[in-house]
């Protein structure tokens, strides 16, 4: 009987043990505040809430049918019964995504008698949609980039996520006159002032075509005074491309920019989304290219991506 008195003792001490360790346990986070909701996922967390039988989803600009319900491409749903054919199994593909996809994304972007492609001057990987590829090529930027500031200067508005995905890569953010309220149009005059004053050897970042969010983009003259900007600046071009064909439903006029800047002798950095285009946002399909220029270069370049995307996701998705 007397050791009743050890064990209730030994139970209340370890009951006191237990209680410490789970308070130290659930206060590591008692700091961290309740942050806010996305301005443009919130409104379609909104939507989904809404009992509303009449509601319109503004949120993301995706396909719908003439009931308001997500519409799949033709072409989408025949991409699917192809990859279920050639692909029955779910074995790994390859650190920078699936070679044909990398290879189709570059040609799409390019165009089909790119002679960058021809001489293998690219160095493409497979990303998650726009937010991934323009992520692992901060992340590449970050590490790399050695011929000015690691600064992006990017157009005034540009998308929400641009500011702070760059910020997170570690790399500084500023801006360029690129919209005028006053005629809800593109300040061109402003734009190539602004350009013309960024520090030489900076990052500048492009949108291809459909700037988001204003939708107004340069002209093809317009253009080519910016790319001679730039040049003369010693800027390194890294353009967001994300509505090739959905801008105007041509995707060579889409690419316009993309291969001016190319012809005129700039090496590049590209981000491509599929999101909005063909309307994979849940797939997440994307790509990031470096057009660099040697051969010799490239394949360094995509050396050190696959060693970037080993420590991000191992292996990409199949597409």
């Amino acid at each position: 009987m007397a050791s009743v008195p050890r064990l209730t003792l030994s139970i209340k001490n370890a009951a006191c043990f237990f209680g410490q360790a789970s308070a130290r346990s659930s206060s590591w986070w008692s700091h961290v505040e309740l942050g806010p909701p996305d301005p443009i996922l919130g409104v379609t967390e909104a939507f989904k809430r809404d009992t509303n039988p009449k509601k319109i989803n503004l949120g993301v600009g995706a396909y719908r049918d003439n009931d308001g319900k997500p519409h799949v491409l033709p072409c989408v749903k025949a991409a699917e019964e192809l990859l279920k054919t050639k692909y029955p199994d779910k074995e790994y593909t390859t650190i920078a995504g699936l070679p044909e996809f990398c290879k189709a994304a570059a040609t799409l972007a390019l165009g089909e008698n790119s002679k960058h492609l021809k001489e293998g001057l690219n160095a493409t990987v497979q990303g998650i949609s726009g937010t991934g590829s323009l992520r692992v090529g901060a992340a590449f930027l970050e590490k790399f980039f050695q011929s000015g500031p690691k600064d992006v200067f990017m157009p005034t508005p540009t998308w929400g996520n641009h500011i702070p995905l760059f910020k997170h890569a570690g790399l500084g953010v500023k801006q360029y006159r690129y919209y005028d309220p006053k005629t809800c149009g593109f300040d061109f005059q402003g734009a190539l002032q602004d350009i013309a004053k960024i520090p030489e050897g900076s990052i500048i970042l492009l949108h291809a075509c459909a700037h988001n969010p204003t939708g107004v983009d340069p002209k093809p003259e317009q253009w080519r005074e910016i790319s001679k900007v730039i040049k003369n600046r010693k800027l390194f071009p890294y353009f967001d491309m994300a509505y090739q064909g959905f801008a105007s439903g041509d995707i060579d006029h889409d690419a316009f920019a993309v291969r001016l800047f190319l012809d005129e002798g700039h090496n590049i950095g590209l981000a491509q989304s599929f999101a909005k285009n063909m309307g994979l946002y849940g797939e997440r399909v994307g790509a990031f290219s470096l057009v660099c220029a040697s051969k010799q270069e490239a394949e360094a370049c995509l050396s050190q991506l696959k060693i970037l995307e080993i420590g991000r996701a191992s292996c990409r998705e199949r597409v």
